[in-house]
Formats: structure tokens, sequence, C-alpha cells
């Protein structure tokens, strides 16, 4: 039953990603042709945003196909890791993306055009229905893996950003004020800005061995100092598997001789209650030195 559950995940989450990739592909083709003949650097921008979008939820269907690999002799813990890589180089593609988008917005502003502000909203308009959608093909999943989570975000970004575009036309198409167009790229700019930065620290975090923001080790080391049969808590270690897997060392000191079913609990609370898919816990009888975290 786990297993058909699991296989039925991955091909729903599958399904996402390629009506994700393919709808806003056909979308961002639309868009940069009408920002290039209305003169709109903000459907340009907005238009270069969504295809490091894009690009990203390419490389986040790599990561998930990669992680899904069994183990090898080399690779003991599997290819999940690399979703963690992955979401490293989401960061730099969005960071390549505002490179473009300043340079060719400061561009504009030295080199005014007239835009078509009603081919500038009716494109944007789609943008808000096509973003939007795009989100809620990740919403079940985004709490789970931090590349799903990053492009769900991402996502509902743009649609903001897409709004921001309509309501740019409209100023337009009603005062003329052209530079309306500039500044609502350097809008889109901030928001891409300020989602890199999040996706960047969690990113660098968990390459670092950081322990996952879901997990709180205070919590874990008052859980197993709380044991009866556990006397000292020792060398506890958690850092991320992959985006969405945890891991866990610990070596516990015990009052009493304990057996594999001890640690077995033990390993099933730390899933369930703490999403730490592999523990490995390391059970001295009596004292041992402090080699690491005391709790």
């Amino acid at each position: 039953m786990e297993h058909s559950h699991t296989n039925d995940r991955d091909i729903a989450l599958g399904n996402a990603f390629k009506a994700g990739i393919a709808i806003n592909i056909i979308f961002i083709i639309i868009e940069a042709l009408f920002g290039f003949f209305s003169n709109s650097m903000a459907l340009i921008a907005d238009a270069g945003h969504n295809l490091s979008d894009v690009l990203a939820l390419s490389f986040s269907w790599i990561a998930v196909i990669l992680s899904r690999r069994q183990p090898t002799l080399k690779f003991t813990y599997g290819f999940r890791r690399s979703t963690i890589l992955i979401a490293l180089l989401n960061t730099i593609l969005l960071l390549a993306a505002v490179t473009f988008i300043i340079y060719e917005t400061v561009h504009r502003l030295n080199n005014p055009m007239k835009i078509d502000a009603k081919s500038m909203m009716i494109v944007a308009a789609i943008g808000i229905i096509v973003n939007a959608f795009t989100a809620l093909l990740f919403m079940k999943e985004k709490n789970h893996d931090l590349n799903i989570r990053s492009a769900f975000v991402h996502f509902i970004a743009d649609a903001l950003v897409s709004l921001g575009v309509v309501v740019a036309g409209v100023i337009i198409a009603f005062t003329g004020i052209q530079w309306i167009d500039s500044l609502v790229s350097f809008a889109i700019i901030a928001v891409i800005l300020y989602s890199s930065y999040n996706l960047l620290i969690d990113s660098v975090n968990l390459a670092l061995d950081a322990v996952p923001e879901n997990i709180r080790i205070e919590e874990v080391g008052e859980y197993l100092k709380k044991l009866p049969e556990v006397s000292g808590v020792h060398d506890l270690h958690i850092w991320a598997l992959s985006t969405t897997d945890a891991a866990l060392t610990v070596h516990l000191s015990t009052r009493e001789q304990t057996d594999i079913n001890f640690i077995l609990s033990i390993q099933n609370h730390l899933h369930e209650r703490f999403r730490i898919e592999h523990a490995t816990i390391q059970i001295e009888f009596g004292n041992m030195e402090d080699c690491g975290i005391k709790y």
C-alpha cells in the first residue's frame, strides 16, 4: 500500500512538472514577442523572470528524478543530495535573470519608446492566470520539498508581478506616463531579489549540513534525554540528506542494558514526530566521554 501510494504521488508530481513547464514555455514565448512589439520592458522583464522559473522548475524535476535512484557502492546515500545542489543552482539562475533585467531596464530608460498599453495589459492578465494555475499544481507538495516550495512561491510572486504589469498598463493607458513601465521592471527586480535571498539562505544552509528548518535540535535532544533508559546524550548531529529527507546520528549512554527494540522505538518516534528518515543510534551502557553536543 505504501509503495503504491508513493508511485501515485510520483506520477502526480511528474504530471504537475510536465504541465507547469509546457504551459509556461508557451506563455513565455507569447509574452516576450508581445513585449518586443509593444515596446514594454515590463513584459520582457517578466518573460525573463518566468524563463528563469521554468529553468528552475526543470532542474527541480530532474532533482526529484535523481532522488528516486537507488544507492550504489560509491553513492551509498543515493542521489538525494542532488536536490540541494539544484536548489542552489536555481538561486544562481534567478540572480542571472536579475542582471539581465537590470541591464535592459536601464538601457530602455536611456532610450525611451512608446508603449502599447493595451497589449501590455492583455498579456499580463493572461500571465496572472498561467502563474496562478502553475502555483496551484504544486500547492499540495510545497511543504515537503524546498525545490517544490520555491517553485510554488516563485509562481505566486509571478502572478503578483503580472498583476503589477496590468496596473502599470492601465496607468500608461490613462496618463501616457511611459516611465511607469520601467518602474514596474524595478519592482520585478525587487521581487526576484527577495525570493532569491530566501532560497539562497535555505540552500546554503542545507549544503553546509545545517539542521533543517523544520527540525529543532533542542527538542530532539530533550526527547532523547527524557527517555527513562537514557543517562546521557552526546554527539547529536542532524543534517539534510536532500530537500525532503533528514538524517541523525547520536550517542546514548544508558542506565540499563537495552535491545534492538529500544533503538527501533526511538527511530520510529524520530520519524513520526520530527520527520527524520535515517537515524543511526549508538548505545553504550554506562558513562561515556563527551565528544560533541551535550544535553
